[in-house]
């Protein structure tokens, strides 16, 4: 399977065995696609809430702090690995950091559904279901009273 995210499932006559149709990819979509999939099935065996993080991490200040400050903090690695599926949906504005298609579709997609006004960084928690259990942003605080606020929407 992993393969065929490589080479695609259709063969040179255009049959496709696996009746997936799928066409071949670059390394960096197909790399991007398993671990979104890998993700995605890791959410379902595990039953954690969803932190939906919408980012602009090459031109949102906020964004950038929050990245540094939080995200990347030990304290708050260690809280998420244990309780949530962390999920950034990405939107850099330069060249150099654009995203593959296939995930950028993804992202505006999530942002239609969960970030219509477009704010940034806004972070989501979400329930198995996808709904929304609480909403926040930037914030300068520490990592463990951030950690606090996404836990506080758990308990709602």
């Amino acid at each position: 399977f992993v393969q065929q995210l490589y080479t695609g499932s259709i063969g040179l006559d255009g049959f496709d065995p696996s009746k997936l149709y799928w066409k071949p990819r670059k390394m960096t979509t197909a790399n991007s696609l398993i671990n979104s999939l890998t993700d995605y099935f890791d959410w379902i065996s595990e039953n954690k809430n969803i932190l939906l993080v919408f980012s602009g991490s090459d031109w949102c200040a906020p964004c950038i702090k929050l990245e540094k400050t939080i995200w990347k903090s030990e304290e708050f690695k260690k809280e998420a690995e244990q309780n949530w599926v962390i999920y950034k949906a990405d939107f850099p504005k330069k060249k150099a950091n654009a995203l593959a298609v296939e995930l950028t579709a993804s992202n505006r997609k999530l942002a239609e559904q969960y970030n219509k006004a477009g704010n940034f960084p806004l972070v989501l928690l979400l329930d198995k279901k996808g709904n929304v259990l609480g909403i926040t942003g930037y914030k300068n605080v520490t990592p463990q009273e951030y950690i606090q606020i996404i836990h506080s929407f758990e308990k709602k």
